[in-house]
């Protein structure tokens, strides 16, 4: 299974990788793998979970604390409207992934930004 390094979710998420080590320390249940050298390689759950925080604690104004509270209990509760969200932004990130493959671009270009078709 691929991962994703810092530097591709911070430009998936539009995070920076401060924000992304903090929120590590701060929220127990996102906890990326690291590899040999330590770095750290983040799953497609990983990337729904920083999604749905950051919707939560920025773009709905919660807050990180608040935000993980809320998130914790959408986990113990089981809300299938939840699920069906992170089914369906998991689905159209890898969409998205598959798309500029076919196209021989790199998904994790800056919008704009010349890209040499290198990832």
């Amino acid at each position: 299974m691929k991962g994703y390094s810092i530097g591709d979710v911070e430009i998936l998420l539009g995070l920076p990788a401060s924000t992304l080590r903090f929120w590590e320390k701060e929220v127990p249940f996102l906890t990326p793998r690291k590899d040999v050298f330590g770095r750290r390689i983040y799953s497609p759950l990983d990337l729904c979970v920083l999604s749905r925080l950051k919707y939560l604690a920025q773009d709905k104004g919660m807050g990180l604390k608040a935000a993980k509270a809320n998130l914790e209990q959408e986990f113990l509760a089981g809300d299938q409207g939840v699920k069906a969200d992170i089914i369906q932004l998991k689905t159209s990130l890898f969409a998205l992934v598959a798309r500029h493959r076919a196209l021989g671009t790199s998904p994790f270009s800056l919008p704009g930004a010349s890209d040499d078709g290198k990832e």
